[in-house]
């Protein structure tokens, strides 16, 4: 009897492992290895925490091939919406343009991940470097044994918000006409974003230059912060400022945007045309998550919103409404 009730139990165990193998097969045949190609358009001030996080990412999924295509955050949804090139994920400076340029004909929705604050940034070699405060940097800026750069406005959010910025210093210092001045000097020193004034900045072509925060700290550059009434950082000074405005272009050739003042908040989506749509949602679930991606982009001076309300929560994935929240009515 003994004999017969071991053999039972042996059986029984048998069929209990060989049904737990079985059931494991079925889930990795149902949840097969992320592969393929994910093309990521982003803004250039992203450019350094793209590289970590898509390096961490491929990590866990080495079967995925990353393409990363860094631009103003404008030149990246016109790459979209006029060259019609395929993008599975689109980080922008500013989630507006998310909202303007590509909902809804090119994407449905729009999530808000981080913030950040614009800043005057030099290095050792800047002209009068030693002497530059938050109360005399316009003036030594507007020295015309000073130069100074900026991104393109109608490339680039950290072009328009450079002239948002000009124009709030204007208020606050009261200085009329204070931000004609700025604009118009050394406008030869211009670029489609604003990475690209880096180079200019570490050459000494030019001696100062308007710029996130983040990338001066991730390029280990010197940086002057402005008042929270000018840095478009501070939720609490909105209103102020929504009260200056610049003109950009729009959808088409002939359109023009009126781009407010408001507290700097990027955003990303996934566009409806995306190849890879899967590896898109995969990634931005990796990118979001506050030990992972966000622990990143916290890591290099770019705070968290996550989460956020967005206008387009009900047209978001399943997956990603953890990482936003329904807007106040």
């Amino acid at each position: 009897m003994r004999k017969i009730t071991s053999v039972v139990l042996v059986m029984l165990s048998l069929l209990f492992f060989s049904a737990n193998i079985e059931d494991s097969n079925k889930a990795k045949s149902t949840n097969p290895p992320l592969s393929g190609d994910l093309i990521v358009f982003h803004a250039g001030s992203l450019s350094v925490p793209m590289k970590e996080i898509t390096t961490a990412f491929k990590k866990e999924n080495p079967s995925v091939n990353i393409m990363m295509e860094a631009a103003g955050s404008v030149e990246c949804a016109r790459k979209i919406t006029e060259l019609k090139k395929p993008c599975d994920i689109m980080a922008s400076a500013d989630y507006t343009v998310i909202d303007k340029l590509l909902i809804p004909n090119f994407a449905d929705w729009n999530l808000k991940f981080a913030s950040n604050e614009m800043a005057i940034v030099y290095t050792d070699k800047s002209k009068r470097g030693k002497e530059i405060t938050k109360n005399n940097w316009y003036k030594i800026m507007l020295d015309k044994n000073v130069q100074i750069g900026r991104a393109d406005p109608n490339a680039d959010p950290c072009g328009y918000r450079s002239v948002l910025v000009s124009k709030l210093a204007e208020k606050h210092y009261k200085q009329n006409g204070l931000a004609e001045q700025l604009l118009k000097k050394d406008e030869n020193n211009m670029r489609p974003k604003e990475t690209d004034l880096l180079a200019l900045l570490e050459t000494g072509n030019v001696d100062y230059i308007f710029l996130y925060r983040s990338v001066a700290e991730q390029h280990k550059l010197k940086y002057l912060l402005l008042p929270d009434e000018i840095n478009l950082k501070n939720s609490e000074f909105s209103e102020l400022y929504s009260s200056v405005s610049v003109e950009i272009n729009g959808k088409t050739p002939t359109e023009k945007i009126t781009q407010k003042g408001e507290p700097m908040v990027y955003g990303i989506t996934i566009p409806k045309n995306a190849p890879n749509q899967t590896v898109a949602l995969a990634f931005l679930k990796f990118m979001l998550s506050k030990d992972k991606g966000m622990a990143i982009l916290q890591k290099l001076g770019q705070p968290s919103v996550v989460p956020s309300a967005t206008k387009s929560y009900d047209k978001l994935p399943a997956e990603l409404k953890v990482f936003a929240s329904k807007p106040k009515k």
